[in-house]
Formats: structure tokens, C-alpha cells, sequence
């Protein structure tokens, strides 16, 4: 994949890293603020599900431009179809494919995350905000509601009170709000974003892959199970390790003193 893509018209796709190991996909919409509209998000889901198959690839990122991440899902789209329209298609229904990549996802958002842009944010596994990040769901003032895990996930990322507040008021979080929230981990010049990001994604990708898939499937079973269940549920992929040729050569090389050469095996 190549940032100038031919099968794209809506995203640039890239490998980066010093081992190109990390798939970069940027938003690419810019007199729209990247509108998230089904042309892009399908390209989007095509990019991700390329980049799961491609096992030279242990991490990606999303991310947009300075002025925007994603100002929101696309309004003209959404209001040209019917209540009909919007249930027999099951419109947004899509969006949650982002999740159900099994390689970590992180999300570089500097500008405007808005909307939709806020809420495929929260689909990755990680956030970095540059300085100039700001998120917010305002849908309310448009006489509607989130429809891609808004009032969902952002609860379980800053608690019933400030969801509540955002959803209600269309109240907006600076990038050192954000942090301070914790909705996003960190907090760079925007400038320094993108490298940042990718540092980090390098490091992910590094590791064993199918255990880093372990361990994101054990992060996110904690949204959807009880402590009980999760804590069983961890403990059979903690199990499931010792499978693997890299849980040997991960023990091995410890115990050597030295670095571990995994084979994603």
C-alpha cells in the first residue's frame, strides 16, 4: 500500500516505521473537515481488514490533519435518507467493524473530533490528542442523538456525569481535558503527533502479535463482562500463551539475558 492508492479516494494508506510494520491510514477529506461519510468509512474498514491480513503488520494508526480529525459523521448524507432509510440499512451499524480489527488500533487526533469523529476515535484501542485537539458530541443540536457508541462509550471512558453533560450541553473537551478526563493517554505538540504515535506503534509491533491480540481482547472483555467472568476469561488467554514458540522464546531469553527474537508463532 502506497499514501497515493489508486483504489482510494477517501484515505491515504501507508506503511511506516524503520521496519514498516506500522499501517498508517489518514482521513482524507479535507475540504470536508473528513466528513465521515459510507464511501469513507468503507474504505476506511477495507484499509483496516488489509492491514489484519498482512502479517507484516502489528499496529495501525488512524489519524486526520491538524484542523480536523473527523468533524463529525456526514450530515448531508445523514439527511438525505428517510427513518426507513436509516433502519432497513441499518445506517452506522457498519461503523463498529473498527472494533472487531485484532491488531491494536490507535487514533492520532489533532483538530476537531466531533460527532462521529469522536466516536471512531473511541473505537481504537488508544488515543494521542495534539495541542489542538478537542472533542465533543453534538448531536443534540441538530435534533438527534450518537448512533456509533457515543453515549456508550464515552460513559465508560469518563463516567455517567461529564457523558451526560457532553451529550446533553454539546459541551466540548480541550486535549488537556481530554487527558485529565482520561479519554486520551496523551497529549503532544501537534507537530510531534504523528511521530509520537507511530514511536508507540512501532513498540506495539514489536511485540508478539498474536499475544498483543491477546491482550487487547482481554482489555476490552472488561466492558462487556462481570470481574468474575473477565478475570476467567483473562486467565484462559494468560493460559493460551504457553502455546506459543514466542511464550518459550520470550522465557527463554529473559532467563539468557538476552533480547527475544519472536516469530509470531
Amino acid at each position: 500500500m502506497s499514501s497515493a492508492s489508486p483504489e482510494y479516494s477517501n484515505i491515504l494508506v501507508s506503511r511506516k516505521g524503520e521496519k514498516q510494520n506500522v499501517g498508517l491510514i489518514q482521513l482524507n477529506r479535507p475540504k470536508a473537515l473528513n466528513a465521515l461519510n459510507t464511501p469513507l468509512m468503507e474504505e476506511l474498514i477495507s484499509a483496516l481488514q488489509e492491514f489484519q491480513k498482512d502479517d507484516s503488520i502489528g499496529c495501525c494508526v488512524i489519524t486526520g490533519n491538524q484542523k480536523a480529525f473527523a468533524a463529525g459523521a456526514d450530515i448531508k448524507e445523514m439527511d438525505s435518507l428517510s427513518f426507513q432509510q436509516h433502519y432497513k440499512t441499518n445506517y452506522l451499524g457498519s461503523w463498529s467493524d473498527v472494533t472487531k480489527m485484532g491488531k491494536p488500533i490507535i487514533a492520532a487526533v489533532d483538530g476537531h473530533a466531533l460527532g462521529g469523529g469522536c466516536e471512531l476515535a473511541m473505537m481504537c484501542d488508544i488515543i494521542y490528542a495534539g495541542e489542538n485537539a478537542s472533542f465533543s458530541q453534538p448531536e443534540i443540536t441538530l435534533g438527534t442523538i450518537p448512533g456509533a457508541g457515543g453515549t456508550q462509550r464515552l460513559t465508560r471512558a469518563v463516567g455517567k456525569s461529564l457523558a451526560m453533560e457532553m451529550v446533553l450541553t454539546a459541551k466540548r473537551l480541550s486535549a488537556v481535558e481530554a487527558e485529565r478526563k482520561g479519554l486520551v493517554s496523551a497529549v503532544y505538540p501537534s507537530s510531534e503527533l504523528l511521530d509520537k504515535t507511530i514511536e508507540t506503534a512501532e513498540k506495539i509491533a514489536s511485540m508478539p502479535k498474536m499475544t498483543a491480540m491477546m491482550c487487547k481482547e482481554a482489555v476490552n472483555s472488561a466492558f462487556e463482562m462481570s470481574l468474575s467472568e473477565g478475570c476467567h476469561f483473562e486467565r484462559r488467554l494468560y493460559q493460551f500463551t504457553f502455546a506459543t514458540n514466542d511464550n518459550k522464546e520470550g522465557m527463554s531469553a529473559f532467563q539468557e539475558k538476552r533480547k527475544p527474537t519472536f516469530s509470531d508463532s
